[in-house]
C-alpha cells in the first residue's frame, strides 16, 4: 500500500509532517486536532480493502473508485462521501483534450485521494494548499477547496484554451484560400475535445453546490465564500463551454456552406468555359462536312470561317464576364 502512497498530517492547523509510512495514519487519527491526508496512484483491489478497514468506507464508493470513466459526482454515504471529478489538459499542437480521473473520499478528519494515473500534477495540488495555508485549521474543508479549485482551474484554462483554437480555426475557415483537408480534420478535433470537455465540465456545477449544502456539513461558515468562488468559476466555465458548443456548430454549418458555394463557383466557371468552347466547336463541326459550302475550297472561306470563331467566342467571353458567369 505504501508504493505509490504519499501523506501529510496537520496538527493544530499546521503542517507537522508528511511522506510518513501509512500505516502510521491510525496513529495521527487517535490524537486530537489532527487532519490526515493520503495519496494513492493506480491502487490495486487489495490495497484499497485495507483503506476501507482503516476509514471505513463503503464497498461501492471503492469499487467506483477502481472503476474507470465514471462521471463527476458527490455521492454521500455513512460516516464519508465519496468525489470523482477529471483534471483536463488540452494540446494547442493538436486540438485533443486529455482527462485524468481523480478521486476522493472525504471523512471527518481525512482526505484520501486516488488517482488513476500519474499525470495529475500533485506538486500543484501542493503549492495550492501551501499557498492558502492560512485556512489549514479548517481541516478537510481546506484540503478538499484546494482540490476542487485545482481541478476547476484546469477546466478553466481548458475552456479558453479552445476558445483561442476556435477563433484560429475561424480564421482559416474565412481566409481566402478553400479549407484543408488538415483544417477540416483540426476542426472534427476541436469539436469532439469540446464534447468530451462539457462532459466533465457541467456535472461539477452539481458537485459543487451540493458541498455548499449545510446539511452535509462539510464545508464551515468561515469557508463558504470560498467555495462559493470555485462554484462561480464553474459556472462560467459551464457557460463558456456551452457559447463554444454553439460556435463550433456555427462553424460547421459554415463550413459546409462555404465548400458549397466554392462548388457552385467552379461548377460555374466551368459551364460558362464550356460554353465558350461549344459555339466554336459548332462552327468547325459544320465547315467540316464534306459538302459544298459558301468559300468552300477558297482561302476566302477559310478565313470568314476562322473569323466567325473567334468573334463568337469573344462575344460570349464578353457577355459571360459581364453577367459574373466566368
Amino acid at each position: 500500500m505504501d508504493l505509490n502512497a504519499r501523506t501529510r498530517v496537520w496538527r493544530g492547523g499546521k503542517l507537522d509532517r508528511e511522506n510518513f509510512p501509512a500505516a502510521q495514519i491510525s496513529d495521527y487519527l487517535a490524537e486530537p486536532d489532527t487532519v490526515v491526508w493520503l495519496d494513492l496512484c493506480e491502487p490495486d483491489e487489495g490495497g484499497l480493502e485495507l483503506i476501507s478497514q482503516e476509514f471505513g468506507l463503503d464497498p461501492l464508493a471503492i469499487e467506483d473508485a477502481l472503476s474507470q470513466h465514471e462521471r463527476p459526482k458527490l455521492d454521500r454515504y455513512e460516516g464519508h462521501l465519496f468525489f470523482n471529478a477529471y483534471d483536463v489538459r488540452l494540446s494547442e499542437e493538436t486540438g485533443e483534450l486529455a482527462t485524468h480521473e481523480i478521486s476522493a473520499f472525504v471523512t471527518e478528519r481525512a482526505l484520501v485521494t486516488v488517482r488513476g494515473d500519474e499525470e495529475f500534477d500533485l506538486d500543484a495540488l501542493l503549492r495550492q494548499w501551501d499557498s492558502s495555508a492560512d485556512l489549514a485549521g479548517y481541516g478537510v474543508a481546506y484540503l478538499l477547496h484546494g482540490l476542487i479549485d485545482l481541478i476547476v482551474d484546469g477546466h478553466f484554462a481548458a475552456v479558453q484554451a479552445l476558445d483561442g483554437a476556435i477563433d484560429d480555426l475561424e480564421e482559416r475557415l474565412f481566409g481566402d484560400e478553400a479549407p484543408t483537408r488538415e483544417t477540416q480534420h483540426r476542426g472534427f478535433r476541436l469539436r469532439k475535445s469540446l464534447t468530451k470537455l462539457r462532459r466533465v465540465v457541467l456535472p461539477m456545477r452539481e458537485v459543487v453546490n451540493t458541498l455548499l449544502r449545510r446539511d452535509l456539513h462539510v464545508v464551515p461558515d468561515p469557508m463558504t465564500p470560498y467555495f462559493q468562488d470555485v462554484y462561480d468559476h464553474v459556472l462560467r466555465a459551464t457557460e463558456w463551454t456551452e457559447s463554444l458548443r454553439d460556435v463550433v456548430t456555427s462553424l460547421q454549418e459554415t463550413r459546409i456552406a462555404l465548400q458549397g458555394n466554392h462548388l457552385n463557383q467552379v461548377m460555374k466557371k466551368l459551364t460558362g468555359w464550356a460554353a465558350v468552347i461549344a459555339v466554336p466547336t459548332a462552327v468547325t463541326g459544320f465547315y467540316g462536312q464534306n459538302v459544298p459550302f459558301p468559300g468552300y475550297d477558297k482561302q476566302w472561306g477559310f478565313v470568314v470561317s476562322l473569323a466567325i470563331l473567334i468573334a463568337t467566342a469573344v462575344a460570349l467571353y464578353t457577355i459571360f464576364k459581364k453577367r459574373d458567369w466566368l
